[in-house]
This record gives structure tokens, sequence and C-alpha cells, in this order.
């Protein structure tokens, strides 16, 4: 059965359902809340942490594999230091109960931690496996965790960081494009499958931020629309947490170059291809 013509059927009766499930939004206040962060031990994660103490969370957990630069960070923002490989699934499960056990259930989950690895369809498979646990089974073991039980009491947020890229791919890296657009894939299937239990849902989507994976990004990344602030970025997502959305995106022309790629693939194919001529001349 073909389920698409029910839900975007031109009804009366389906439009004002469309309508009220659009003024469904959960919000999510950070004050007094326990938020976790993974990818936390600088850039965005770190941002990010800052941002969410700032706010007056109770209890902001830093989870990282960069242990030396994780205390760091902890100690510099006053959150807790726990390290994780987010790849490993018993290590997510022991980043959530550790948490719990010291501040208690988690509301906010930001599942942040990404990596940039340039390569083609001819990358090798251990890249290409690396880059899907890291963008993708990441959040799958977060989820498998919190999602149960924020779904039982009624409240929770749940973020995932993925890309731009994960909308309009990317000219120098075919396993980061892939991971990324499987990240949001997860994150709309969260949203439709937990949105009704009152958990919140969001993919944050940026383009260029400054961090130390871009500082020495050139070419490809320098083409993208200018560069932000993790600060920036961290008010993207308070905001979002504060108004329920789902697409978190700093740079907000993302949305108009997703529109301009759906309403014509043939066209926006061309442009990136142009855009990659640009960039090898570069």
């Amino acid at each position: 059965m073909d389920i698409f013509p029910i839900i975007l059927g031109q009804r009366r009766t389906d439009i004002s359902i469309l309508t009220v499930l659009q003024h469904e939004r959960r919000k999510m206040k950070i004050e007094g809340k326990v938020a976790v962060v993974t990818g936390a031990a600088g850039g965005i994660g770190r941002a990010l942490v800052r941002r969410l103490v700032r706010e007056g969370a109770k209890g902001v957990v830093l989870a990282d594999r960069a242990t030396n630069d994780l205390t760091e960070a902890a100690a510099a923002t006053g959150g807790l230091a726990i390290a994780c490989d987010v790849t490993r699934e018993s290590d997510v499960r022991a980043l959530i109960a550790a948490t719990e056990d010291a501040f208690g259930q988690v509301d906010i989950f930001i599942s942040n931690a990404g990596a940039y690895v340039p390569g083609d369809e001819d990358a090798p498979d251990d890249l290409w496996t690396g880059l899907w646990n890291l963008h993708l089974m990441a959040h799958v073991y977060a989820a498998r965790d919190l999602m149960p039980k924020m779904a039982a009491r009624g409240s929770g947020a749940f973020i995932v960081t993925s890309s731009a890229a994960g909308f309009l791919s990317h000219i120098s890296s075919a396993p980061y494009a892939v991971t990324k657009n499987a990240a949001i894939a997860f994150a709309e299937y969260l949203a439709i499958e937990h949105g009704e239990r009152n958990v919140q849902v969001s993919v944050l989507c940026p383009q260029r931020v400054r961090t130390p994976m871009t500082e020495n990004l050139s070419g490809s990344a320098s083409l993208a629309d200018g560069m932000i602030e993790p600060e920036e970025l961290a008010t993207s997502v308070v905001e979002a947490l504060d108004s329920g959305q789902f697409l978190i995106l700093p740079h907000p022309t993302v949305l108009e170059y997703l529109q301009r790629k759906t309403a014509d693939y043939d066209r926006w194919l061309r442009g990136m291809r142009k855009l990659r001529t640009k960039f090898r001349k570069s």
C-alpha cells in the first residue's frame, strides 16, 4: 500500500491534520536539564558545551576520544569529561549510564562527533566503514539506549549533527557526503517514529564553521557560503531547542540550495559538476 497519497492528499481533512502536526513542535528548555555532547573536546562540540553551561544546564557531559583535549575542555567549561569512542556501542551505553549516575536522566543528547576525510568510490573499505560507524551508527547506538527512555517519560531532545553536505553532496569526499546523508535520513526516521511521544528530534546541517577541522582546508571548503564561528552555530541549536524545529541551518542559504536541487535535479547536478571543475582548477 502506498501511504504517500494518504499523507499528502489534498482533501481538507488531510491538510488539517498536517497543519496540526506542524504546530506540535516539542520545545526543550535548557535550564535545569542534563545534557551530553559527543565530539566535545574542541570545535563545535566545545562551543555547544559552553553555551549549554551558560544557559543553566544542571549537568553537562563532554564525550570524546581525544582524552587530553577532553580533560582540558571540561576544566575550561565546568563540564564532566567522559572518554568515549562513539563507534563502539558499549562505549556509548557506558557514557549514558555514567551520565545518569552523575546527574540523573539525560534530557538533551547532542550526537555531534564527526570527521572529514577526502575520498572517492575507490577509497579503502576501512575509510568507508569508519565514517559509516562515526556518522551513522554512533547515532543509532545512542538512540537505541535513549529513545525508549525519553518516549516512556514523554520528554527529551536528541540532536544529530550532520552537514550541509548531507543534503547537497560534496565534490571532494564521497564517504563524507554519503554517511552524512544517512545521518539525516536516520534523524528523519526518529522524528517520525517518536515525535508523537513528545521527544524532540533535530538535525544540525552547517556549512563551514571555524574549527580545527576546517582551518587547514582549502579548495572546496573555501567555496562554501561564508565561515561562521562555533558560537553562532551554538545559538542556532539553542533556538531550535526553544522552538522545537527539526532542521537546524546555521547557514540559511542551505535551504534555498536544497529547494533548487529538488526542483530540478539535473540542473543541480550540472551546477555541482561546474563547481567541481572550478575547485580542481583552483
